[in-house]
């Protein structure tokens, strides 16, 4: 039985990780206990993955276990200490930096202070009197701001959270992992803010820091973002006391098989990269339902029907990718549903499915490693009828779709919806979310009828309604459950989606009230009207010879004055092109969404246009 698990977060080591896991299989030999190294990978690119797997062919002590876990992409150190959590067994958990500028050689006098004391956790300090810090004078200022800040904020009654050396008892580590919402730079404050507000014990221990005189990672962007997360732990911590309130789900009995559906016009790349992602899922009991449009089509036109199943005879694109899927490690099923809109081949997709879970995402987007693992465990408790997670936008995307994501991802334009572009945001209930990203049981999709199949789009508004009203089930958001979902690029495509969304939702604020009749749906139109008055101004004034600029005409442009200024500062990059795109997406998304959402509710039907290439 494993009595230590030591756990290193790894970016980019491959010239040093040997030598780094050879000092601590030293310190480990000398303390008695049997010992597990988890070295995490954090997606390196430069040859670290090989290394460890290297390290861990090779003959070891018997007492001590080597166990590397690779992560496919960077996703932060909290990401990577979490997955290496989830890969330990040891009573006590130890979180070591990689780099090894905190030496492994003190770990002996974590464990006695842990029995002496008591405590459920020890953490290194660097103000510790018996602490031996060679330490860059630029970091030493900035820890000392850094510990100003974390006193006044959150008020832990410890002199150092940021020192990566952490002994941990198991159960109080999970405990405050399962809370946890940060990804990257404040993650120890927010992980011992949880422990801490939950009555663990926390004591300071000596360290030994040789930095040398490198800079290290506090750059401005840096900087930046750790005050950002600092603040948002301050504000759920204190504010919100989000942390004590927040729901775990029980654990499940079993693992349920998961049926990924995929509904696409043909196979693409992005399709493609949506399979190969899914391959790389550290949950394994799923299958996948791919819905093309190629081959016969099976019995849709608005109701629940059975699409053909192909085997690929005949169609030359349908051959193709299926010989794609041929090489995919899972269970996976085409089924051809000639052109009909989506809502229609997710219905076909939820008949043939098997598994009690129906996992919907859009093929383009790609979820993360852990995208079943993090939802799955939610339907452990029985009123979640259905869990949603976040679309970010992929950081491979081009520089107008980036753009486009960034318009998404903007306060003014998403205002209090703005957690479906961005991870990290609180968990909580939800009556509407889109199909990109949605976990639904199959039982309340049975119950329901599934998809609605007369709107487009819209589909999964309706969806989403049918599961709290009709099913009376709750709907959860999960930052952790995440997806990488493609953009739309600047301006015309975007614009072109943006559009349908506003014209739905302003018919379904008429037809549908429960979900779309909100005040910050009607907020563009009233945007609109506004550019219309003012526009009416200035060239009243201007025909009648008044000229351009008058008092009423100064305060009536007021607002658009405050609106410029604020959606500036909204969208500011250091790029200064990409800044003015940004903020003219904006501007432009604000205008075009407004006025198709009065086209909408003006409107006595719905179009239902079917999606050809282009995605909802």
């Amino acid at each position: 039985m494993v009595e230590l698990s030591v756990i290193l977060p790894i970016y980019n080591l491959a010239s040093t990780i040997r030598q780094n896991l050879a000092k601590v299989s030293t310190v480990l030999s000398r303390t008695g206990l049997s010992c597990e190294i988890i070295p995490v990978d954090d997606g390196s690119s430069d040859g670290t993955a090989d290394m460890l797997h290297a390290w861990a062919a090779e003959p070891a002590e018997a007492r001590l276990v080597r166990r590397p876990v690779v992560l496919e992409r960077n996703g932060g150190k909290g990401n990577a200490l979490k997955a290496g959590f989830r890969a330990s067994t040891g009573g006590l958990v130890l979180l070591l930096d990689g780099d090894l500028d905190i030496l492994p050689g003190y770990l002996p006098g974590f464990l006695e202070a842990m029995t002496r004391e008591k405590a459920d956790i020890v953490i290194g300090s660097k103000r510790h009197p018996k602490s031996r810090v060679h330490y860059p004078w630029h970091r030493r200022v900035a820890s000392a701001v850094y510990y100003g800040l974390v006193r006044l904020l959150i008020g832990m009654p410890i002199t150092d959270t940021q020192t990566g050396m952490k002994l941990f008892r198991r159960s109080v580590l999970g405990e405050a992992l399962d809370r946890m919402l940060v990804k990257t730079y404040a993650f120890d404050l927010e992980l011992l803010a949880i422990a801490y507000g939950r009555g663990a014990k926390i004591v300071e221990a000596p360290v030994a820091i040789r930095f040398g005189d490198k800079f290290g990672a506090l750059s401005a962007r840096t900087v930046r973002q750790m005050s950002i997360d600092s603040l948002a732990v301050f504000y759920r911590l204190r504010l919100l006391n989000y942390y004590a309130h927040v729901e775990v789900p029980p654990l499940l009995d079993h693992d349920p098989l998961v049926s990924v559906v995929i509904a696409c016009p043909n196979g693409s790349w992005m399709l493609d990269e949506c399979l190969a992602a899914l391959e790389r899922q550290t949950y394994r009991n799923f299958e996948v339902i791919v819905l093309p449009d190629e081959g016969e089509r099976g019995t849709g036109n608005g109701e629940r029907g059975r699409g053909k199943r192909e085997e690929g005879r005949g169609n030359s694109k349908l051959e193709t990718l299926n010989s794609k899927l041929e090489t995919l490690n899972y269970q996976l099923t085409t089924i051809s549903t000639g052109k009909v809109r989506p809502a229609e081949k997710r219905n076909i997709g939820i008949e043939a499915a098997k598994g009690e879970i129906v996992a919907f995402i859009d093929d383009d987007a790609y979820p993360d490693a852990r995208w079943l693992e993090n939802a799955v465990k939610y339907f452990g408790e029985p009123t979640i009828g259905a869990l949603g997670g976040p679309g970010v936008t992929p950081p491979g995307d081009g520089f107008w779709a980036k753009c486009g994501g960034r318009v998404y991802e903007n306060i003014f334009v998403s205002g209090n919806y703005r957690y479906r572009y961005l991870g990290g945001r609180v968990r909580k209930d939800i009556d509407d979310y889109p199909s990109c990203n949605l976990f639904v049981r199959r039982d309340v999709l049975e119950k329901i009828g599934g998809y609605r199949t007369d709107f487009w789009p819209g589909e999964d508004t309706l969806l989403c309604e049918d599961i709290v009203c009709k099913a009376k089930k709750r709907i959860v958001y999960d930052p952790w459950t995440l997806v990488y979902h493609h953009r739309r690029p600047l301006f015309a495509a975007h614009l072109r989606q943006l559009g349908r969304y506003g014209f739905h939702r302003g018919y379904f604020v008429k037809r549908f009230p429960v979900t779309s009749c909100k005040f910050s749906y009607f907020v563009p139109t009233l945007f609109v009207f506004y550019l219309l008055v003012l526009l009416g101004i200035f060239v009243g004034r201007h025909l009648m010879g008044g000229g351009m600029l008058g008092p009423v005409a100064a305060v009536a442009a007021s607002p658009l004055m405050f609106y410029a200024f604020f959606t500036a500062v909204s969208t500011f990059s250091f790029n200064p092109f990409r800044w003015i795109v940004t903020e003219l997406g904006v501007f432009l998304s604000h205008v075009w969404y407004g006025v198709q959402f009065l086209r909408g509710l003006c409107a006595s039907r719905a179009p239902c246009e079917f999606i050809g290439k282009d995605h909802a």
